[in-house]
């Protein structure tokens, strides 16, 4: 009974961007940044030098982030769609791009309290071996931004009925941003342990680990500002909410007595409008005053005739 109609007045609720390739080349990186991170961690500690140190430390950090990513691709696969969330899951891949920015931030206070001790108490250096060490752990870095940058570049969404949507893979671009980080503070540490050997400025060691920390604080607040308001269910801006409003007025003489817009994933927005009119329609009406808003992939309209006092 009525079953056609209720299929035709069903909202998709996939909401979610499976990247599969993302995922694998995510484990690839892992295995490839926690054995980097031993190799850097031990060399730092034997040849005494802090960036170096800083590097393999920094890295320890991002084999616990890729893992919280990995995590988070998981989690969303199993329980896309088994209704266990109101919208989908697409908000735990960027529940872990968050949990990732926290710990790129934890990286950077780190470095701050260790180089800073270096510049007061300065140590001595193997400049020679820790060159090679660090050169070696940037061309770990940068085949592992390769890999990232290509599996997000092949990310795509379940959600076929909103194709037209650019679905913004957090977790995975985490991931990336904390190899990024690698390979800079790897470039810093090789500058430093040459210019060193050189000139003698064994300072400056402890100063590249300072100016890392501060770029990278600068990525994870970065990161963090583009997560939390996903989270949050932060409203669409305001120009857009006022387009919608005055698109549905446009028609007849509606008014909006009231209009929600939030976040269902990073690139999907829901909206529920309530329209009062002296001659009220269907919300599939209303529904389609509102096709040419892209963000808006799940729509209620709530429609209440004006009568009695109070009507104009």
């Amino acid at each position: 009974m009525h079953q056609q109609k209720l299929v035709n007045l069903q909202h998709s609720h996939e909401f979610i961007a499976v990247n599969r390739k993302g995922e694998r080349r995510t484990l690839f990186v892992l295995v490839l940044t926690f054995l980097t991170m031993l190799l850097e961690v031990a060399a730092g500690t034997v040849f005494g030098s802090m960036a170096l140190l800083a590097d393999g430390w920094h890295m320890a950090t991002h084999v616990a982030a890729f893992m919280i990513t990995l995590y988070a691709y998981r989690y969303s696969r199993i329980h896309a769609y088994d209704g266990t969330f109101a919208f989908s899951a697409a908000k735990v891949g960027v529940l872990g791009g968050f949990a990732s920015s926290i710990a790129l931030g934890v990286v950077a206070l780190m470095m701050v309290a260790e180089s800073g001790e270096r510049l007061f108490f300065p140590r001595a250096i193997d400049f020679n071996d820790a060159i090679y060490v660090a050169c070696f752990g940037l061309a770990i870095n940068l085949i592992s931004a390769l890999v990232l940058r290509d599996g997000h570049d092949h990310g795509h969404a379940h959600d076929h009925t909103h194709d037209h949507h650019h679905h913004h893979d957090h977790n995975l671009k985490a991931a990336y941003l904390h190899v990024m980080a690698d390979a800079l503070t790897s470039i810093l540490a090789i500058t430093a342990l040459l210019l060193g050997k050189f000139y003698g400025w064994v300072w400056l060691d402890a100063a590249m680990g300072l100016v890392g920390a501060i770029l990278i604080g600068r990525w994870s607040y970065g990161l963090i500002k583009e997560t939390s308001p996903v989270l949050l269910d932060e409203s669409i801006d305001v120009d857009y909410k006022t387009a919608i409003k005055q698109k549905l007025e446009s028609d007849c003489d509606n008014r909006v007595a009231d209009l929600h817009v939030w976040r269902l994933g990073p690139s999907d927005f829901a909206v529920i409008a309530s329209v009062v009119s002296h001659t009220p329609k269907a919300p599939e009406h209303y529904k389609a005053l509102l096709k040419g808003f892209p963000k808006l992939s799940h729509v209620t309209v709530e429609v209440n005739q004006c009568s009695g006092e109070g009507c104009v």
